[in-house]
């Protein structure tokens, strides 16, 4: 049986879906907003409604504009594609597909560089009064920025630039029970933006190749970020949060170039948990701005140089002293995680430096407990083999785990302005910098040791 409060895009007498999707769905939400009119009839209100997207390309020209509670926005494909590797390879005349696919939204705004940031935004959420607009779901199709722009930075493809002023989600008014889940997310500068979320799922997404993936700003609570698959670029963050308690990061895939796995800043009490985390730069992950009482346990870092030709120029901006996982807060802990470094000293910041692998720079009471840390360079001569394929370069360079030899670096490194810390089996004492008078530290038993 049919519902007055299913839509399908390509059925709706309004607009054409394939030359402006925006214009079709604000005169959905406009259609909605007009039937629906009643807050309390014997406890019947305002049930929203169902917007579909079918398989198809769609552009958008105008921003969507979402004011309404219970509404959710479906297409059947998140239709993530390579970007960076099309706009990176010479030929594609003998490729099955080019362009992303599934239930396409391609974003034709045309942001300027003075614009407020939300102007950009595909999708833009934004309700004043009470209640918080409530339960608007985005599941199942693709947003795709199409191409990034010159940023005045003298880069020689502005391809690789990763931006353009575009976001897929923004989501500007403080919320509650929103989900973004399976999703697709490709070449937008911000791929979702979510101010003050409480009770937010962002679940079973692929955003990768945006300058930024997941931010969370302004404020939240008793959010999650899982299973997803992620990656941003040089210049901004895969997961990002704010002024956030209760926030649990896990078992996400995230991919490398972003310039930070997962930064945190001034998150409380909050967890990051069995992720498996690759980046090509130090900073991996970052609890800035006293965080606190952060649990970071299970995880899998790993870290190595940029395999792939036409990304080798560009990174992040931090040397190997920065630390891959920095630290400044207190009572945070860091139990039972394996962190992987592998890289030719040619490519250590500064040139023969001793990189740091964990680094507490203030805050007091953080506990590093029983975290394995393997850092190996390659034996000269056996670099990995140069190849044009994106794919080949990276997983032949994390395969290569034969005819390495131990890298010297500092395991963990705490700083004089850091006290009352523990540090526990994370490193032998040869490995550890750290005020034993003000600290507290077991080492790491060396095999064939006293």
């Amino acid at each position: 049986m049919s519902s007055e409060n299913y839509y399908d895009v390509t059925e709706w007498d309004v607009g054409n879906p394939y030359s402006d999707i925006g214009e079709v769905i604000n005169s959905i939400i406009a259609d909605i907003k007009t039937r629906q009119t009643a807050v309390d009839v014997d406890e019947n209100g305002k049930p929203g409604a169902l917007i579909y997207i079918p398989p198809g390309d769609y552009h958008l020209k105008t921003q969507v504009l979402i004011d309404i509670s219970f509404l959710k926005i479906m297409g059947s494909g998140h239709g993530f594609t390579s970007s960076s590797i099309r706009f990176n390879t010479q030929d594609t005349s003998n490729w099955h597909e080019v362009w992303p696919g599934g239930s396409r939204v391609m974003v034709d705004l045309s942001p300027q560089a003075d614009d407020e940031e939300y102007q950009g935004a595909a999708f833009y959420v934004k309700r004043d009064g009470d209640p918080r607009i409530s339960s608007v779901e985005f599941t199942n199709f693709c947003i795709d920025g199409l191409h990034f722009v010159d940023d005045g930075s003298g880069n020689d493809d502005p391809e690789n630039t990763y931006v353009n002023g575009k976001t897929g989600i923004y989501i500007a008014s403080a919320q509650d029970s929103f989900r973004i889940n399976g999703m697709g997310f490709v070449y937008l500068e911000h791929g979702f933006t979510s101010y003050d979320a409480d009770a937010l799922s962002v679940h079973d997404n692929f955003i990768a190749e945006c300058g930024n993936c997941i931010e969370l700003r302004g404020s939240g609570q008793a959010s999650k970020i899982t299973d997803n698959l992620i990656g941003a670029g040089y210049n901004g963050y895969s997961i990002y949060a704010e002024n956030f308690a209760g926030l649990l990061v896990t078992a996400n895939n995230v991919f490398p170039r972003g310039s930070s796995s997962v930064h945190l800043s001034n998150v409380v009490r909050s967890t990051i948990s069995s992720n498996r985390l690759h980046s090509f730069y130090p900073g991996m992950l970052v609890l800035d701005n006293q965080c606190a009482e952060v649990l970071v346990s299970s995880n899998h870092f790993f870290r190595e140089h940029e395999p792939w030709e036409p990304m080798q120029a560009y990174d992040n901006g931090l040397d190997d002293l920065y630390g891959l996982l920095y630290i400044n807060g207190s009572n945070n802990s860091l139990i039972a995680n394996h962190i992987s470094e592998s890289i030719d000293t040619q490519y250590i910041k500064p040139l023969g430096a001793k990189p740091v692998i964990i680094r507490v720079i203030s805050g007091s009471g953080n506990y590093i407990s029983d975290n394995r840390i393997v850092a190996t360079t390659t034996v000269a001569g056996n670099q990995t083999a140069k190849t044009d394929s994106c794919f080949e370069a990276q997983v032949s360079s994390m395969l290569s785990v034969r005819d390495l030899t131990q890298l010297e670096v500092t395991m963990v490194q705490v700083e004089t302005e850091s006290e009352q810390n523990t540090v526990l089996d994370s490193g032998s004492d040869a490995q550890v910098v750290l005020d034993k008078t003000v600290n507290a530290f077991r080492p790491t038993p060396v095999p064939g040791g006293v």
